[in-house]
């Protein structure tokens, strides 16, 4: 059964049904005294406060008949969450914020206190935030943040950093915007004092997003680290969220999380709340939760009935409020109700006409910018600085000797000086994860806080956590190059990767980006050490996510202009890149035999990084023999394993061509399909799963490229990695990949 104010109409009826039967005192108060005793908030404040509230309820019901001729395609929702503008009035309107889905009454408030736009008076001012939001609501190219590709409260002008993913999944984002705000060397467009606040729905404190993000606040809090991080549940309780319900148990009591409850039906309770919060986190630069008591009105079929709880309908509060302190008659209520209302529909028939996105092309153009000559440029640039100013210091930092008069290096120890050169390139460049300071899991990061001792630090193990301090630290304008102990820890953080990271500059037209570097060693290792969660070779998760650069370098040679590519996209494009490294070539020395050192390479010097540099989405060729029989396409451990199969095959006479994909999204297309005819035939050795595997993106290339001739593909099997020599029997190894060419060759 619908519940009691699914209609606007019910709801439009219950509020001058109420407003009507309020009585005016025999006396009022002054528009500059507080609106009742024992209050900060003021009448004028209150009254403008109203404004906004009646333009956020007009939205909502705007949007249903919008929806109601298919010309909307979002119908609002923030009926019964009006309180949320006394929170925006208690901050300032620098302060950066991430709201969640019910704030129009909060965006009103801070477009109503910005004079974006020149607009003359507050009334205008809320006349173009209905304007915007309805933008987003129609889907109109003149949305202020994604430019008609979706409906979230967003807005550079107003400071309002797009909230992307549900459930609270922005919270580890905006506790890593505030822990990096407190770092030094950030470039974020926000005064020193300002404060991050992030608002959320009860139902998110059952969700990882907000789990991780009040743990992450609340070690901040107690190991005394600054953390200015306002963090705003707003309860949707059907029975009236109170200070000792779940919520508030899950909320309070949380070390070095401070904690505040208030009827956020109340507007002055509300104010109050919310003033003494926002000044406590700007002062103390810690972290604080307010716990709102809210209400879903305008709710669907299905939601739980408010019942009695209607009464504390916020709009009908704050009138009750204004009347009761005799600054407005229930008549002037009723009209300034109706005066609203005839704005917002105006703005709603003025952006109906509006222009949307018309092409493919329109609408991927703010997904991921690639610009290659700039990246490419950036890559000399940084030799260029290591070769002339940073030489010295360079060379202090290598203990004076430089790495490429070391001699050939593993893959390990490339990774590890490249990142070294990162970090006296870039002073923004900041290197994380479970143990780094201590070498990470693999060793990888050995020594790499000796350079930089505030930009190289440990942090908790969760994907979710290292994710959220990556994503505020991009976002505050430094280049975050965060690793995870093993590909399976990603999965955890999956939301954080796809929805927060992946699609920040697209759902804010390029306003915002986090470029990031993400470290993983991945794949499997052929005895299944450490079973099925050590080798996870699960990827389809990762190449789905449109935007994201998947980088797997399988040698030394590749890993470190590899590298070099993805920090400079991510600092000249704001790219998200997932760098791959696998881990059983970690500390590789041979490739054909005992003793060849063969997989080595030595450290390239900053002379050669322009010469080297590899462009994201090549490939690297090997010919072997004729290299006019076979083509083998593969990556990662696979390349290993083709080599030594193919210099078999040139031995018996056939050549082959071995295609090191190197970059797994966007694959080398153009590579693949030159390669591929050269000789007719493709074996693919994809070690991911069958199913779901990079091999189906090779296929599926060669298709869409008109391939002609014979293909075959040889990967792992459809089940987790077991533990110990069992593992030979689900993954790729040379014995299938040599019967997959001879089979291909006999053709």
């Amino acid at each position: 059964m619908l519940n009691s104010v699914t209609t606007p109409q019910s709801l439009d009826e219950r509020f001058r049904d109420a407003v009507s039967a309020l009585r005016p005192p025999e006396s009022g108060r002054a528009p500059g005294d507080p609106v009742r005793d024992g209050t900060t908030l003021t009448g004028a404040r209150a009254r403008d406060l109203f404004d906004a509230q009646l333009t956020s309820r007009h939205l909502d019901l705007a949007a249903r008949w919008l929806r109601s001729f298919n010309e909307g395609f979002h119908t609002g929702g923030s009926a019964g969450h009006e309180g949320n503008a006394a929170v925006a009035a208690a901050l300032r309107a620098d302060d950066p914020a991430l709201l969640h889905h019910r704030s129009s009454a909060f965006y009103c408030v801070r477009a109503a206190s910005t004079a974006a736009g020149g607009a003359p008076d507050t009334s205008r001012r809320l006349e173009e935030a209905a304007r915007d939001i309805l933008r987003g609501v129609v889907a109109s190219v003149r949305d202020p943040i994604t430019g008609g590709r979706d409906k979230i409260f967003g807005n550079p002008a107003l400071h309002l950093v797009p909230a992307l993913s549900a459930g609270g999944g922005h919270l580890p984002r905006a506790a890593g915007l505030a822990h990096a705000l407190t770092r030094p060397g950030h470039a974020a467009p926000w005064p020193e004092d300002a404060i991050v606040v992030a608002s959320f729905g009860d139902g998110a404190t059952a969700r990882p997003g907000a789990a991780v993000a009040l743990d992450t606040a609340g070690r901040l809090g107690h190991a005394g680290q600054p953390a200015p991080l306002l963090l705003i549940c707003e309860d949707d309780a059907p029975a009236g969220a109170g200070p000792d319900g779940w919520v508030a148990g899950v909320l309070r009591g949380r070390p070095g999380l401070r904690y505040s409850y208030a009827d956020g039906c109340d507007l002055a309770a509300a104010y109050d709340a919310a003033a003494e919060a926002a000044e406590f986190v700007r002062r103390e630069r810690r972290p604080a939760v307010l716990h709102l008591a809210t209400l879903h009105l305008l709710g669907l079929p299905g939601d739980p009935d408010p019942g009695d709880s209607l009464d504390r309908d916020p709009l009908i509060g704050t009138a009750r409020l204004l009347v009761a302190a005799g600054l407005l008659g229930p008549d002037e209520v009723i009209t300034r109700y109706d005066e609203v209302g005839w704005q917002v529909r105006k703005a709603a028939e003025e952006v109906l006409g509006e222009p949307k996105l018309a092409s493919t092309a329109e609408v991927v153009a703010s997904l991921a910018p690639r610009r290659p000559l700039r990246v490419a440029h950036a890559v000399s640039e940084a030799a260029g600085h290591a070769l002339g100013a940073g030489a010295p210091t360079r060379l202090r930092a290598f203990g004076g000797r430089l790495p490429e008069d070391t001699g050939p290096m593993t893959l390990a120890q490339t990774i590890g000086a490249t990142l070294t050169d990162a970090l006296l390139a870039n002073p923004g460049t900041l290197i994380f994860g479970p143990t780094v300071t201590r070498g990470g899991r693999h060793g990888v990061t050995t020594g790499l806080s000796e350079h930089a001792t505030d930009r190289v630090f440990d942090s908790p193990p969760d994907a979710t956590t290292i994710l959220g301090l990556a994503l505020g630290a991009g976002l505050a304008g430094q280049l975050p190059v965060p690793e995870l102990d093993c590909l399976a820890a990603l999965h955890s953080g999956m939301e954080q990767l796809r929805a927060e990271a992946a699609t920040m500059a697209y759902l804010s037209a390029g306003a915002y980006r986090n470029p990031l570097v993400l470290r993983v060693p991945g794949f499997a290792q052929p005895y299944g050490i450490g079973g099925h969660l050590d080798n996870d070779n699960a990827l389809a998760a990762l190449r789905e996510i449109p935007g994201l650069v998947v980088a797997a370098p399988a040698r030394a040679a590749d890993a470190a202009p590899m590298l070099r590519s993805c920090l400079a996209a991510a600092e000249v494009d704001g790219s998200v890149c997932v760098f791959l490294e696998p881990a059983a070539l970690y500390q590789t020395r041979d490739l054909y035999q005992q003793g060849d050192n063969e997989w080595l390479a030595p450290y390239p010097a900053p002379g050669g990084w322009a010469d080297e540099h590899v462009p994201i989405g090549r490939a690297r060729i090997y010919g072997l023999g004729t290299a006019q029989d076979l083509t083998i396409v593969t990556y990662g451990n696979g390349v290993r394993m083709s080599l030594r199969v193919a210099a078999q095959l040139a031995a018996d006479g056939y050549g082959s061509r071995v295609v090191d994909l190197r970059w797994l999204n966007p694959l080398p297309t153009a590579d693949l399909l030159r390669e591929a005819a050269a000789t007719g035939r493709v074996l693919i050795v994809d070690e991911t799963r069958r199913s779901g595997g990079v091999g189906e993106g090779v296929l599926a290339a060669l298709v869409d490229g008109a391939f002609v001739g014979s293909a075959r593909r040889v990967a792992a099997a459809d089940v987790p990695v077991p533990l110990g020599p069992a593992a030979q029997q689900v993954l790729v190894g040379e014995d299938a990949i040599t019967q997959g060419a001879h089979a291909l060759l006999a053709r």
